[in-house]
């Protein structure tokens, strides 16, 4: 069995996918036994081509290209990644993320030593050099009502502030969906990824069922890394649908009904309000007033094409 089996999901953005692993190679030990599962999502052809001639050139046998006829999002395309893996740890990282130095066995010998160690991410980077929070707090009512500030303020142990940079293993709620390294045997035992989700707020749904099995999230701030955060998802109303319509799910299926229908309604008022402003958020507003259904995610509206 590896040690490590390391998932990434491409979907049109192959240059970021090629750098990423590129930086996999130079930067991770040879004591290390993993492998490199390439999920593509049904990007296009050219992107898909430029990726496979890349994989071909090098001809790695660390790597496999996996190749969708349909994007199944990020959890479903990292759970086609790892079923195919046999290692003991997965690490799901996102295709825009350079490693700075040797993560994987810095974050490994980290976890083999702390067994409340459940899932761990390294300190994360902007591509200038500043600081990109990898804790964060779970996507709660009453995150999204008071939001982080005020969480921090009243409870500084229960919500460790975000953009200090940390000198030790520190745990939060959640470590960041850009890098995550989780242990397969806890991965497996609360279910994977729920793949109800199409894009955002997995790694909360993650962490919140690990929590469960007493394996709690930890930023391991030896470890570094680049995040060109936002590279791999264009930003459009139809992805700030998604997202809200994810948290919807989340709150939902951990805190219940009722806060649900109170984080709805509070929504609703929002981007009224907004789409007011700013017609486009009228698209929005739609898909909060019917409910933020997941009928309505973008997972249902992929069509196959081979």
């Amino acid at each position: 069995m590896l040690d490590l089996s390391i998932v990434i999901i491409n979907y049109n953005t192959s240059n970021y996918t090629i750098k990423c692993i590129e930086s996999i190679f130079e930067h991770t030990s040879n004591q290390l036994t993993y492998n490199i599962k390439i999920v593509d999502n049904h990007s296009n052809e050219e992107d898909v081509n430029k990726l496979d001639d890349y994989i071909k050139k090098i001809n790695n046998p660390k790597i496999t290209f996996l190749k969708n006829h349909i994007n199944v999002g990020f959890g479903g395309g990292n759970m086609i990644g790892c079923q195919f893996s046999d290692a003991t740890y997965y690490a799901f990282i996102n295709n825009d993320s350079l490693l700075l130095n040797d993560c994987f066995t810095i974050i490994i010998n980290q976890m083999k030593q702390n067994e409340e160690f459940g899932i761990c991410g390294p300190q994360s980077y902007k591509e200038d050099g500043k600081l990109l929070p990898t804790l964060d707090h779970y996507s709660s009512p009453l995150k999204e009502l008071f939001g982080r500030y005020f969480l921090e303020s009243i409870n500084s142990q229960k919500y460790p502030n975000r953009k200090i940079e940390y000198k030790e293993p520190k745990r939060g709620q959640f470590v960041s969906g850009s890098f995550m390294v989780v242990k397969a045997e806890d991965f497996w035992s609360v279910g994977g990824f729920d793949t109800n989700i199409f894009l955002y707020h997995e790694e909360t749904d993650l962490c919140i069922r690990l929590a469960k099995i007493k394996k709690y999230a930890f930023l391991i701030p030896e470890a570094k890394f680049i995040h060109f955060h936002g590279a791999s998802t264009p930003k459009n109303i139809e992805i700030k649908t998604e997202l809200k319509i994810s948290l919807l799910y989340v709150i939902r299926k951990h805190y219940g009904y009722i806060n649900y229908k109170l984080i709805l309604v509070f929504l609703q008022i929002k981007y009224f309000i907004k789409s007011i402003r700013k017609p486009k958020y009228w698209y929005l507003f739609k898909i909060l007033f019917r409910g933020g259904r997941l009928t309505d995610s973008m997972k249902h509206k992929q069509t196959i094409n081979k």
